[in-house]
C-alpha cells in the first residue's frame, strides 16, 4: 500500500556524484542538504529518504531539490539506491503486518 515514485539514474558531467529525478517533489521549491555524519532530526519526507539512504551506504553527502536528488557516493555505488527511493511512500511492503479493520477502527475512537 502506498504510491511507488518512479526514479530515473540520469548521468552527471561530476565523477562521484550521481543524480536521481523522480516524480514528484520532495522539498517543494526549497533545497535540503545533508552530509555524512550529521544527525538528521526532521520527519519530512527528504528527512526520511536522507536517513534511508544513509542507512543504506556510506555516501559523502546528498542534495535534494524539488525532484532532483544528488548523491555524493564517495566510495559507495548506486546499487540498490532507486529501490530505497521508489519505495519512500510504501506503507505495508514485504514483512510488515497489515492492520485489521477492528485494529484502524478501535485507533480511531
Amino acid at each position: 500500500m502506498g504510491q511507488p515514485i518512479t526514479v530515473v539514474e540520469k548521468p552527471s558531467s561530476r565523477p562521484g556524484i550521481a543524480r536521481f529525478e523522480i516524480n514528484r517533489s520532495l522539498t517543494g521549491m526549497g533545497h535540503e542538504r545533508y552530509q555524512a555524519g550529521q544527525e538528521i532530526l526532521g520527519q519530512n519526507p527528504s528527512d526520511e529518504l536522507a536517513r534511508r539512504l544513509f542507512a543504506h551506504a556510506e555516501f559523502a553527502g546528498l542534495h535534494l531539490n524539488a525532484n532532483m536528488i544528488t548523491i555524493d557516493l564517495g566510495s559507495a555505488t548506486t546499487a540498490g539506491v532507486a529501490d530505497i527511493i521508489t519505495d519512500l511512500h510504501r506503507f505495508y511492503v514485504a514483512g510488515v503486518e497489515v492492520p485489521s479493520d477492528e485494529e484502524l477502527t478501535n485507533q480511531a475512537s
